[in-house]
């Protein structure tokens, strides 16, 4: 009989596509990992992965497996969390990942979800938008916080939460000119620093830019804020920032935050969950949170 723990195994290699990694995420040496595909091969007398010197993928039996591990896993997972319920107890642990301008979004969220259920442990996974999609359906994230574009129709449930409007970040001393609001024009001239092009917030504003026919300064790019934050602060760049970003971190010495407008954009964010058969109650839990908090409660 197959073992729960050789679906878990499975799932992690169709997860990584690496045989180091999905036995580093297993908590296995790669060696006793490798055997332990191996062993399940044998025992069902059929290959499930492709080998040549580095993985080369799964069989199309290998598919197939993965596609009902991932659905047995759930229905494992959401019985012990129904278990746990039946007892008065939410537990479990809940899996968000969050493109990078929504963080501070998911952080009030995630402070939610732990006042209101205090024994679910949140973890937050900044990422990207096309990663978020296809975690969702690996099952290796239990909701993603991310762009309503960005995600397909398909078995998966999308609520909206707000719109994700846009502030310069700028060392005071670079617009001390400038009124309460800065154009794209106008920003486009100052030296930028952005979000590198695999995150969907630097396509978003190589966009805005272009349909303007302006061509932006950038003088450094990076997969996270921090670091373009940490050069406004020190007087060298500026930064284009997601409003609710802006207003959550509060002011930051030495630097003034603009709104953008001359066109003012906006793009909207949403939450996704995978349709299950059984719904976790973790996901339930960060239903209720979410509704409570995007009606002002």
């Amino acid at each position: 009989m197959i073992e729960l723990r050789d679906l878990q195994i499975l799932t992690a290699l169709a997860r990584h596509q690496h045989f180091a990694k999905a036995a580093q995420d297993c908590g296995m040496s790669q060696p006793a990992f490798s055997m332990r595909i191996r062993n399940l091969e044998e025992k069902l007398g059929l290959s499930i992965v492709r080998r040549a010197n580095r993985f080369q993928g799964l069989t199309e039996e290998g598919e197939m497996i993965v596609r009902r591990a991932r659905a047995i896993l759930d229905d494992a997972r959401a019985l012990e969390q129904e278990i746990a319920a039946s007892r008065g107890e939410v537990t479990g642990t809940l899996v968000l990942g969050v493109v990078p301008t929504a963080t501070a979004f998911a952080a009030q969220v995630a402070d939610r979800v732990r006042q209101a259920y205090p024994r679910i442990l949140v973890q937050v996974d900044v990422t990207t938008s096309l990663s978020i999609q296809q975690r969702l359906y690996d099952g290796s994230i239990d909701a993603g916080v991310t762009y309503a574009d960005s995600i397909g129709p398909d078995l998966v449930t999308v609520q909206p939460l707000y719109e994700e409007s846009y502030v310069l970040m700028a060392p005071a001393a670079m617009v001390e000119d400038k009124g309460g609001t800065i154009t794209w024009a106008e920003a486009a001239e100052l030296p930028l620093s952005l979000l590198d092009r695999q995150m969907q917030n630097r396509r978003i504003l190589d966009a805005i830019f272009e349909e303007q026919a302006l061509k932006p300064r950038i003088v450094s790019q990076s997969s996270g804020f921090m670091a373009s934050m940490v050069m406004a602060r020190r007087g060298s760049v500026a930064t284009i920032l997601p409003r609710a970003l802006a207003e959550a971190l509060g002011p930051l010495q030495g630097t003034r935050v603009l709104p953008l407008v001359a066109p003012e954009q906006a793009r909207p964010i949403c939450i996704a969950t995978l349709n299950r058969q059984a719904e976790l109650t973790t996901v339930r839990a960060l239903k209720e949170v979410v509704d409570e908090f995007s009606s002002g409660g």
